[in-house]
């Protein structure tokens, strides 16, 4: 008896065990649901409008807009690794989102019509362009293919050649040894204007520069600048041959496992802080110029005749492209017909 009396005082002392909180009789609240961390990697300084754009706009909505359910980590200047490297981290699902250049373009084929040469007018032609339905198109098989949604376009913007000499007309190419990306689109506009083009990984360009490795690279000056290339050169042609794109992309089987009112906060806060990114970018053009004069870098500014001889001299290309992707005259005539009247 005295066995079984302690018994039943020992439960009635362990009454918190079954959820009861002392003395009145209120369920204990459950533990706070931990919340869903998402990285974002890209390869851009963290003064580049990419990055700048990230944390003004794409972290504060998600977190103010998720009630806290969604956290935000922004890994800049290849913290997450190399473009390849964190684009195929997203793929597989190591990684949940990301800020890439066109790195898929070899096998996602349409994406190529992005950055072919000269193609692009202005920034309002990218933004109607990219930001319209003919950027739904190139991305089409985009997760299908890889596992990666895209959420928005961003800008890169017009890519130009800095050197270590100066760039006045058309023989000036001629040998220049060029850093540029690893796609085939640039190795042919490379060698159809007459240069030696060495493809390296954006990590590795500054100390290429430096060390001599390279005379010279191609970007748009917001890169320029934040990744301090002007430090390394001397001149900039300002041939805007390529506009070049970002996207917004995270990995399809992250997204899956958001709530339908996770996956509208991201979907928004992505198009919200890609939009700005735009501007961010268009603005800072005179403002980077600037910089980079005051920093003692000489500007060429191609006129009519030259510029007239670098569109020429890309054309095979067009012709080449053509022939090899028979879908690809439509999309470019699509993407032309988007700068008239702007």
């Amino acid at each position: 008896m005295t066995l079984v009396a302690s018994l039943f005082v020992s439960g009635c002392g362990n009454g918190n065990a079954s959820g009861q909180n002392e003395g009145n009789g209120e369920s204990a609240k459950p533990a706070a649901a931990k919340a869903i961390t998402i990285k974002v990697a890209n390869y851009f300084a963290p003064d580049h409008p990419q990055n700048v754009a990230l944390r003004e706009k794409f972290k504060p909505l998600v977190e103010k807009n998720s009630g806290g359910s969604l956290k935000v980590e922004i890994y800049e200047n290849n913290k997450l690794g190399a473009e390849k490297e964190f684009y195929d981290g997203i793929r597989n699902g190591s990684i949940e989102m990301g800020i890439p250049g066109l790195i898929m373009q070899t096998e996602i084929e349409k994406l190529q019509v992005g950055e072919l040469p000269f193609l692009i007018e202005s920034f309002a032609h990218a933004q109607k362009v990219f930001q319209g339905p003919i950027g739904k198109e190139l991305t089409v098989d985009l997760e299908q293919k890889h596992g990666v949604k895209a959420l928005a376009w961003s800008a890169n913007g017009f890519r130009m050649f800095s050197s270590n000499r100066p760039i006045n007309q058309m023989s000036d190419f001629k040998g220049l040894r060029m850093r540029m990306p690893n796609a085939q689109v640039f190795l042919d506009l490379g060698k159809s204007l007459g240069m030696n083009v060495t493809p390296l990984p954006l990590s590795e360009v500054f100390t290429a520069l430096e060390q001599k490795v390279v005379d010279g690279q191609d970007n748009p000056l917001a890169s320029l600048r934040a990744s301090g290339y002007y430090e390394v050169q001397t001149d900039v042609l300002e041939s805007q041959h390529i506009f070049s794109p970002n996207m917004y992309i995270i990995s399809n089987k992250f997204f899956q496992k958001l709530t339908p009112e996770q996956q509208k906060v991201v979907q928004e806060a992505a198009t919200a802080s890609a939009e700005h990114e735009w501007k961010l970018m268009e603005e800072s053009y005179e403002t980077d110029k600037k910089f980079l004069q005051e920093h003692k870098i000489k500007f060429t500014t191609p006129d009519d005749k030259f510029r007239d001889e670098m569109k020429k001299s890309v054309q095979p290309m067009y012709e080449q492209f053509y022939k090899t992707y028979p879908w690809g005259k439509e999309i470019i005539e699509k993407i032309q017909a988007e700068a008239k009247g702007l």
